[in-house]
């Protein structure tokens, strides 16, 4: 069996986690897989979106514990530097949008590589946890910098300190995320939200998602000299051009993602 299985259908690739009896915690078989069929997303030029999400009924529970513990294991050095880390980062480099649908319980690292995503959609019933705190650990794969960024340094605070459970709705009105769908329409609402990104300007996107990234660490006059920068490259491709034609003779624009 394998612990990541992927679709891919009208330019969006569907990244599942399959370890449902686990609840998608990661092992390192797990982690790195993942990794690589990232790359593989980032590199196939039919691929204009990516949707991550998780087998059976939960998102994913964060690291395999019993693989931790294991004295022939990677270590908890490897497995942040190896696992977690990595896959962060090619989310956040990834030159495409990566759509997370969490479909249950987002737990510890399973929900900051939630939150590492561009667009965070769930289940009427999925729960978002930093169980850190609990075993004597500190918020890894990006939460600390991430989750301050999306609900404030206050509550950030105190979910990673008290180890809260925060429902959808509550996670919706922090800030966490964007939408919460009931069970019966989450993936056709899910699909919708994909089906837009894949037919949208793939370039434009890539440069949102960067300006993004920098807006973090720049200071105004560097952030403006970034949309410029990245203005001039947006305006230079195929998709701005069919944009203004398709305004101009009001119809509905064809984007090809360059």
């Amino acid at each position: 069996m394998s612990y990541i299985l992927l679709s891919i259908e009208n330019g969006i690739a569907t990244i599942t986690l399959n370890r449902p009896d686990k609840l998608n915690s990661f092992n390192r078989e797990m982690a790195l897989l993942l990794q690589q069929i990232l790359d593989d997303c980032a590199s196939d030029q039919s691929i204009r979106c990516i949707v991550l999400t998780g087998a059976g009924k939960g998102f994913c529970a964060g690291q395999d514990l019993a693989e931790v513990v294991d004295p022939n294991g990677p270590g908890m050095q490897k497995i942040l530097s190896e696992h977690y880390n990595p896959i962060i980062e090619r989310i956040r480099n990834l030159q495409k949008p990566v759509v997370a649908a969490v479909n249950g319980v987002a737990a510890g690292a399973g929900a900051n590589l939630a939150f590492a995503c561009d667009i965070v959609v769930c289940i009427s019933t999925a729960s978002f946890i930093q169980a850190f705190s609990k075993i004597g650990l500190i918020p890894d794969s990006g939460g600390t910098y991430t989750l301050p960024r999306l609900i404030g340094f206050q509550r950030a605070s105190a979910l990673m300190m008290l180890g809260d459970k925060i429902g959808a709705d509550e996670a919706l009105k922090m800030g966490m995320l964007y939408k919460v769908f009931e069970e019966s329409i989450f993936l056709e609402e899910t699909k919708k939200i994909a089906t837009t990104l894949a037919q949208m300007p793939t370039k434009a996107l890539a440069y949102i998602k960067e300006a993004l990234n920098a807006s973090s660490t720049n200071n105004i006059t560097q952030q403006l000299a970034l949309e410029d920068h990245l203005q001039q490259k947006a305006a230079a491709t195929n998709d701005f051009k069919e944009g203004v034609e398709a305004f101009l003779a009001k119809r509905a624009p064809v984007y090809k993602g360059n």
